[in-house]
């Protein structure tokens, strides 16, 4: 990568939200205003995936014809769909889908596992769902060899770290998270899901972790987000096995933030209700204008199918 395609993904992150004179977010001019900021969608995991996109102006939106793709879900733990500890297998295969009928010319889907990839793969059901419309589309980023040291010039804490190639390769950049707690910060959605794309990830670890995934995402900022909660993990997350809620819900956004945002608002955590500014990381990033947690000041469309 060079300077050119790094300084092109540290700007990502501006062409979703412009801020006016007066500090307050305004959108940015050319959005359509038919749609929305987020897409909330319930029915089954399939049609709401596609729904939920479709609400966002479709896939074509996002993929052009001859795009490398890189999908990243939440596939790293040796769980069943029914644990919720990784994305639904229908959900990733509908995006995958959904990226071929834009016409795109290369598609990935990692994950940074921290089980073995194979038992991670096929129990999780994620690489028989997408064989069974491409072969060889699912990959582990589980070898150093497959990452490049990236800096992350906006970053306060992380100042640099190394990154999946494939990644920095690609044109689109989809975040497919499963909707789960997570022990250290809260939840785990798009913006920590990104931590399963870097190399040293403990690091993270032995700093201020909310502040550091914020750090992440400067770079590692989605173009698209499809949060996944068909089953949320309410409780004894990230790995499970904890207290599942059945949601049937699609949350999706071209915005991480306001897309974990909405998710955090949607669901029940550890028996409660939370509020999105109550996650540092959430709050952090909005703060830092990666994107708004102020969802009660978006347009959020609503479907049931």
């Amino acid at each position: 990568m060079d300077r050119r395609e790094f300084l092109k993904r540290q700007a990502k992150g501006a062409l979703l939200l412009s801020v006016g004179a007066s500090g307050l977010w305004v959108p940015l001019k050319g959005l359509a205003a038919t749609e929305p900021d987020i897409a909330k969608v319930k029915g089954s995991a399939t049609a709401a995936t596609r729904a939920a996109v479709e609400l966002l102006g479709g896939m074509k939106k996002f993929v052009k014809p001859g795009n490398r793709v890189v999908i990243k879900p939440n596939m790293s733990f040796s769980r069943t769909p029914s644990q919720a500890s990784n994305t639904h297998p229908d959900v990733v295969k509908e995006l995958v889908v959904m990226c071929k009928e834009a016409g795109a010319g290369k598609i990935f889907v990692l994950d940074h596992t921290l089980a073995p990839a194979k038992q991670c793969f096929e129990i999780s059901g994620i690489k028989p769902a997408v064989d069974s419309v491409e072969k060889n589309l699912v990959f582990a980023a589980n070898n150093s060899s497959v990452y490049q040291e990236v800096p992350l010039t906006k970053g306060e804490n992380l100042t640099q770290t190394q990154i999946v190639k494939e990644v920095l390769k690609s044109d689109v950049l989809i975040a497919a998270p499963v909707a789960k707690s997570h022990s250290a910060t809260g939840v785990s959605l798009s913006m920590k899901g990104m931590m399963g794309l870097i190399w040293d990830r403990w690091i993270m670890h032995r700093q201020d972790l909310d502040v550091g995934i914020v750090d992440l995402c400067t770079v590692l900022k989605a173009d698209l987000t499809v949060i996944d909660g068909s089953r949320v993990l309410s409780t004894n997350g990230p790995n499970g096995p904890g207290k599942v809620l059945k949601e049937n819900t699609i949350i999706a956004s071209r915005d991480m933030v306001a897309a974990d945002a909405c998710a955090v608002d949607s669901f029940i955590w550890y028996g409660r209700r939370y509020k999105p500014g109550q996650v540092a990381h959430i709050r952090e990033a909005h703060r830092r204008k990666l994107g708004r947690a102020d969802i009660e000041n978006l347009n959020i469309k609503t479907l049931t199918l």
